[in-house]
């Protein structure tokens, strides 16, 4: 199978490339990058006006199954991601029954096979359950193929065990990734001030965050060891990641695009919609964030993808669930908040979407170059629409931005040089 992508502008951080070329996809690699590619091919795809960059890359998402399908399935949650331009998705341990076992991970990697649209890259946890307690058989589960470890959703509340963890999976290049929630602290439905107040709700305080994040900088600097902090939402947060970077320790970082584009304002117009741990915070908090992106200190951008069904977050504000969906409005919110207002450029952008998470992850993605795999993602930077509650393709419609105007439209999706989403005229 050739397919010929004609007259796009192709973005690679890795060849610091931004100018229009041809691409053209054999099989499942790419086999040439011209100006002006004659070829015969099965496909040609005519790019014109639009953008050619390496597949993005959800290092953080929650597909749900097995246990809840009733939010989200592995196949709809593929289906959203291939929409939402992403080539490659990790799905977060938080499931029923959890991948702590061979089992369980083998059903999660041979469904998405099943499913078949995008490379799913399932996390194990750190612990049996997700309780905290024993920790999981990290050489089997990772020779099982997980990508990584994390208890997400359920903080490791014992430091020992944490440091045992993280050390443990250093030694078998690989990582934990921690939701650092200090849950002596972190009682709350929304981030703490007058917006809580106005509403009366239990304000979370964003040191439950901080104080964590400072433990896995400690064990990571005093050990010598890598930790990844999932999520970061605060100024505090990032500063204290920023300043550990600059003395060498090797710790990494995320960050997802509601925290650079939504504020904990937002609730008062989208109010359980706009829930989520970490809470939105402050426009401060928000503008640290961009400038953590900016400066290097935030390594990706991922979605924290977390389906609920409108029963379940109908609940109210105090009791909902925690989480919105992520994988359709990812690319929109990163064009409209970081480089329309100039604070990154398109070449920036696919470092923190693609380039880097596929080097977190070790993975040999996140790059358009001959003879590398045909993971691509095509799309309009200019296109401007409503996004509308029946064009979302998620099981689960649990987003703040419906009914509002994005701009960035995804064309087409390939993983493994097969067209896996082509927008539908």
């Amino acid at each position: 199978m050739r397919v010929l992508l004609k007259n796009g502008t192709l973005i690679d951080y890795k060849t610091n490339t931004f100018e229009k070329y041809d691409v053209l996809l054999e099989n499942e690699k790419i086999a040439k990058i011209e100006k002006d590619i004659q070829d015969e091919a099965d496909k040609i795809l005519d790019c014109t006006s639009l953008y050619i960059m390496p597949g993005m890359i959800d290092m953080h998402c929650h597909l749900r199954e097995p246990g809840f399908e009733h939010k989200e399935t592995i196949e709809t949650g593929s289906k959203s991601a291939v929409v939402g331009g992403f080539t490659t998705i990790c799905p977060m341990p938080n499931t029923k029954p959890t991948p702590d076992n061979i089992e369980t991970l083998k059903f999660i990697i041979n469904e998405a096979k099943r499913v078949n649209l995008c490379n799913v890259l399932p996390y194990a946890s750190v612990t049996k359950g997700e309780k905290g307690e024993e920790l999981v058989n990290f050489e089997e589960l990772k020779n099982a193929g997980a990508i990584a470890f994390s208890d997400d959703g359920m903080p490791v509340v014992n430091s020992r065990t944490m440091r045992e963890a993280i050390i443990k999976a250093d030694s078998l290049n690989t990582f934990v990734s921690s939701h650092c929630e200090e849950k002596s602290v972190s009682q709350g439905a929304i981030n703490r001030g007058k917006i809580a107040d106005e509403l009366g709700v239990e304000g979370v305080l964003p040191e439950a965050e901080e104080i964590m994040a400072a433990r896995e900088i400690v064990i990571s600097e005093t050990n010598n060891v890598r930790a990844h902090i999932c999520h970061i939402s605060t100024k505090t947060t990032k500063n204290m990641v920023r300043d550990a970077k600059k003395r060498g320790v090797k710790i990494t970082c995320e960050t997802c695009p509601h925290y650079f584009s939504l504020t904990v304002n937002d609730v008062l117009e989208s109010g359980v919609n706009a829930k989520m741990n970490p809470p939105l915070r402050e426009e401060k908090d928000r503008i640290a964030i961009i400038e953590g992106l900016k400066e290097g200190t935030i390594d990706a951008i991922i979605t924290d993808h977390a389906p609920h069904t409108e029963e379940e977050k109908n609940k109210g504000l105090a009791t909902a669930p925690n989480g919105i969906i992520g994988f359709e409005t990812a690319l929109p919110c990163e064009i409209m908040n970081l480089v329309d207002t100039g604070d990154i450029s398109y070449l920036d952008l696919v470092k923190l979407t693609s380039y880097n998470p596929a080097k977190l992850l070790k993975i040999d993605r996140g790059t358009i170059e001959v003879g590398k795999i045909a993971d691509i993602t095509i799309f309009s930077p200019d296109e401007k629409y409503i996004y509308t509650k029946d064009k979302i393709v998620s099981k689960s419609k649990n987003s703040p931005f419906i009914g509002k105007e994005l701009k960035g439209k995804v064309k087409y999706t390939i993983v493994n040089g097969n067209i896996v989403y082509q927008e539908k005229y």
